[in-house]
């Protein structure tokens, strides 16, 4: 290989660079630590163009059941590219100090196996980018398990209380909408 081919192919490495991070939505840009991943995390972008649900969660309140509906939704429309992300917060004093004890919560006792992060604030100033984004799209949550829809262009589609069910028909109906929509 040439010194001319090598210095080509670097150019048009770096030019491609800007178009990649071009194609994540500001909503999703970022980083976020994994649940019992030991000081793992991941990039929010991985869910760029796909049709996501993003829940603010709580292991110790009344609608931490909702788990298990949260689940059967991303089972039923993982195949269509649906993610969900749960992001457990203590913001209404209803999550544990012990990041151990949530991903039990999570994992063994409700079978979660969509994405979860570690616990993180959710309302008012101290709020993530994410949960701060998605606000300034919709709402901010009130209560843990608030439901946020986004599209596959980053734009949030709709937001649920804490009192929606994961199959609710309004929100399977939004989910079904973010689907759809075009990347």
């Amino acid at each position: 290989m040439s010194l001319r081919h090598i210095a080509c192919s670097l150019l048009l490495s770096s030019l491609a660079l800007p178009l990649l991070a071009a194609e994540c939505p500001a909503l999703l840009q970022g980083e976020l630590p994994k649940l019992r991943s030991k000081g793992a995390s991941f990039d929010l972008c991985q869910f760029a163009g796909k049709p996501l649900v993003v829940v603010n969660t709580a292991s110790f309140c009344g609608f931490t059941p909702q788990f298990k509906g949260l689940e059967a939704l991303y089972q039923r429309y993982q195949d269509q590219g649906l993610e969900v992300l749960g992001v457990p917060s203590d913001d209404f004093r209803q999550e544990s100090d012990d990041s151990a004890e949530t991903a039990t919560v999570c994992y063994v006792n409700y079978g979660v196996t969509f994405t979860m992060t570690e616990p993180q604030p959710v309302s008012g100033d101290d709020a993530i980018a994410l949960f701060k984004g998605l606000a300034e799209q919709s709402r901010q949550p009130r209560w843990n398990f608030f439901k946020y829809v986004v599209d596959r262009q980053g734009k949030v589609v709709a937001s649920f209380s804490s009192l929606t069910k994961p199959d609710d028909p309004e929100l399977i109906a939004a989910v079904e909408k973010a689907i759809a929509s075009q990347p």
